[in-house]
C-alpha cells in the first residue's frame, strides 16, 4: 500500500486526489495539507503529490527532494529552466524522485504528441488555451509544455510577422499562446497550424476535472518506484 501526502488538498485537484486515494484499496492518505501546514507533515509518506501554486511548489518540492522523497508535481509553471535546477537537486539527493505532469489527461497528452508531429510541416503555429476563472496562472503549464514540444520539431521556422506584439499573446519557445480565464469553461486547448491555403486545428476539451483521475492514480503508482526526474504523462504511461 502506498501512503500519499497531498499538498494543496483544499483546491479542486487536491480534493479530487483525496477522493481517489480514499477510494483506492492500494492507497492510503498520509496527510492532506493546506497553505497553513508545516512542510514537515509530509515526512514519512511514500509519495507526495503537489497541487499548490508555483511560489509554494518550488519550496515544497525542494524540501521533499532534500528529504529523499518521491514527488508528483501537478502545479503549473515549471519551465525548462526550473526543471534543470530541479534535476541538479535530484543528482545531489539520489534517493529522491520527481515526476512532473503538466496535465493528467490522456487526451491532452495525445494532443501534445500530435502537435509536435504536425509542427514539422507548418510554419505558422499558435495556441489558444482556456480555463475556468479560478485558475490564476497563465499561460497554463499544459500550454507551455505544448509549445516546448512544438519548438523541438519546428526546424527553425521564424515567428509569424508581428507575433511579438503584446496583443498577440505571450511567446513561449517561439509559439504565441493566448490565454482565456472565464466562467463556463473547465479546460480547453486549441493548437492552430497555418499552411499554404490550409489550416489544421487540434483541439482538446475537458468538461470535468474527473478527466484527470486516471492520470493522477497512474502517476502516484509510477512515482513510488521512480528515480531521478520524469517529465510528462507519456513517460508515466510508457
Amino acid at each position: 500500500m502506498i501512503s500519499v501526502a497531498i499538498l494543496g488538498a483544499t483546491g479542486r485537484m487536491g480534493r479530487l486526489t483525496k477522493e481517489l486515494v480514499d477510494a483506492d484499496a492500494n492507497l492510503k492518505l498520509h496527510v492532506a495539507m493546506d497553505s497553513k501546514s508545516a512542510p514537515q507533515q509530509m515526512l514519512g509518506a511514500d509519495v507526495v503529490i503537489d497541487f499548490t501554486n508555483l511560489g509554494a511548489s518550488e519550496g515544497l518540492v525542494r524540501f521533499a527532494v532534500e528529504a529523499g522523497m518521491k514527488v508528483v508535481v501537478g502545479t503549473s509553471g515549471w519551465s525548462e529552466v526550473k526543471l534543470a535546477a530541479l534535476e541538479k537537486a535530484l543528482v545531489e539527493n539520489p534517493s529522491a524522485a520527481v515526476v512532473v505532469v503538466p496535465n493528467f489527461s490522456i487526451g491532452s497528452m495525445l494532443l501534445q504528441r500530435f502537435a509536435a508531429e504536425a509542427a514539422a510541416h507548418f510554419g505558422s503555429i499558435e495556441i489558444i488555451e482556456a480555463h475556468h476563472s479560478g485558475k490564476l496562472d497563465s499561460p497554463s503549464g499544459t500550454a507551455i509544455r505544448t509549445a516546448e514540444q512544438i519548438s523541438k520539431n519546428r526546424k527553425g521556422q521564424p515567428l509569424t510577422p508581428g507575433a511579438d506584439q503584446e496583443a498577440r499573446g505571450e511567446i513561449v519557445s517561439g509559439v504565441p499562446i493566448h490565454s482565456l480565464r472565464m466562467d463556463g469553461v473547465s479546460a480547453k486547448q486549441d493548437v492552430i497550424f497555418g499552411g499554404d491555403s490550409e489550416q489544421l486545428t487540434l483541439s482538446h476539451d475537458v468538461s470535468s476535472h474527473r478527466a484527470y483521475a486516471g492520470g493522477i492514480l497512474r502517476s502516484i503508482e509510477f512515482a513510488a518506484g521512480a528515480k531521478g526526474l520524469t517529465i510528462g504523462l507519456e513517460k508515466v504511461l510508457g
